[in-house]
């Protein structure tokens, strides 16, 4: 069960490892495009090039009856994407199990990968576990510890989050079906939270200090991408770093745009390096600056 990108590389390592998959089940295809075309999920891309067959349940709390004919020894579950009923966990003859994107007890929920960078952390990893109706809740039966680099981007942790996983299933599948690894109990007093990203937190706040600003323009890079506005119109940062703890204009204020695109913000003047602004290309700063004239000065919203 799984649907973005870090599970299609898990599925596909699975099946190149002669696992025997039953079926893939992944969230809906999503309409991609000016042409809204719909676009296969990442994990069903996979599953259609091996021949696995695919359901996509709308909802799957109310559609899973047909989980019975595939009699399936166990479940992985790797960013699913939906809250899966007690009937769906109790399907399987092994139980169902999941690949949670930190080390858990920290960062349970839908953002951990987000959340760690947006955090401040430095390490975080991939904890396999037991899945019950509690979220993100069961016993812990591996982990694998992923640190986070200085300009670390949801992208690039997205990867290694992928890569950790992949090592913790191949390495503990046949364990696990076995009986081999009897779990651990999560401690509930160290349990932290990693909400959802929403639309609205895209639109970056300067209310935040400068190195906060920073950790989340990379907890959003490259998807879904945090954006201010400049003379109406979204300008998207891909990728910023924090130049100096100057404060020399008032915040927002584009203090630099020569070979340089520097903004003041507060406790700190960051350099947007990667950007787009609506209805351009994504490009480095120093493209966009050829194309634009007197923005000293002007606000960053």
């Amino acid at each position: 069960m799984g649907t973005p990108e870090i599970s299609a590389y898990v599925l596909e390592s699975l099946l190149q490892h002669g696992y025997q998959v039953v079926a893939l089940i992944s969230n809906e295809d999503k309409e991609v495009g000016r042409k809204h075309l719909l676009e296969p999920t990442p994990t069903k891309q996979v599953a259609l090039r091996y021949g696995v067959p695919v359901y996509q349940p709308h909802r799957i709390r109310l559609d899973h009856a047909w989980l019975s004919t595939l009699q399936p020894d166990v479940i992985v579950t790797f960013a699913y994407g939906q809250i899966v009923p007690q009937e769906v966990l109790d399907a399987p003859k092994k139980g169902c199990i999941n690949l949670h994107g930190s080390l858990l007890p920290k960062l349970r929920g839908a953002a951990p990968i987000q959340r760690a960078i947006i955090g401040g952390e430095k390490t975080t990893g991939v904890t396999l576990m037991q899945m019950v109706q509690a979220m993100d809740a069961g016993l812990m039966y591996d982990k694998e510890e992923v640190e986070i680099a200085e300009d670390e981007t949801y992208s690039s942790l997205q990867l290694k989050i992928a890569k950790a996983g992949e090592k913790l299933i191949l390495r503990d599948l046949f364990p696990y079906l076995n009986d081999e690894l009897p779990g651990t109990p999560q401690n509930e007093e160290e349990a932290t939270f990693a909400d959802k990203i929403k639309p609205e937190h895209e639109h970056l706040s300067l209310c935040l200090d400068a190195a906060a600003l920073v950790r989340w323009i990379r907890g959003l890079s490259e998807t879904p991408g945090g954006y201010l506005m400049l003379e109406g119109k979204k300008l998207k940062i891909y990728q910023a770093a924090l130049v100096n703890n100057l404060n020399e204009a008032p915040v927002g204020t584009i203090v630099r745009a020569d070979k340089q695109l520097i903004f003041q913000a507060d406790g700190g003047q960051i350099r947007i390096l990667s950007l787009q602004l609506e209805g351009k290309k994504k490009m480095d700063a120093a493209s966009f600056l050829n194309g634009q004239r007197d923005l000293v000065g002007k606000a960053l919203l």
